[in-house]
């Protein structure tokens, strides 16, 4: 099972980003889809998640400008990134979940998100 994850580049403050993010091969019942972020000497933390039923939660640092979202047929996790500031900059990866009957994590290989002032 792979997470490729996609979306990133380079944008300047006030502009808008969408990452995306779908496993390969059979990955079976993900309970929970999330992203995460890290900044150059900074330890990784969690931007947003959202759970099977749809429900999310995000960092304070990113609520009312970020949205999570994920298409369960797909197996695929979405970010819109709006408003982005400067302090948004980071490695962003993606993650699923699936706990009870063989629990397992997986992580996508980051995609590089830049934002200019």
């Amino acid at each position: 099972v792979q997470l490729q994850a996609s979306g990133g580049g380079l944008v300047q403050a006030g502009g808008s980003l969408r990452l995306s993010c779908a496993a390969s091969g059979s990955i079976g019942s993900i309970d929970f889809m999330a992203w995460y972020r890290q900044a150059p000497g900074k330890q990784r933390e969690r931007v947003a998640r959202t759970s099977t039923g749809g429900s999310a939660n995000y960092a304070d640092s990113v609520k009312g400008r970020f949205t999570i979202s994920r298409d369960n047929a797909k197996n695929a996790v979405y970010l819109q990134m709006n408003s982005l500031i400067p302090e948004d900059t980071a490695v962003y990866f993606c993650n699923m979940v699936r706990s009870g009957y063989r629990p397992a994590t997986y992580w996508g290989q980051g995609t590089q998100v830049t934002v200019s002032s």
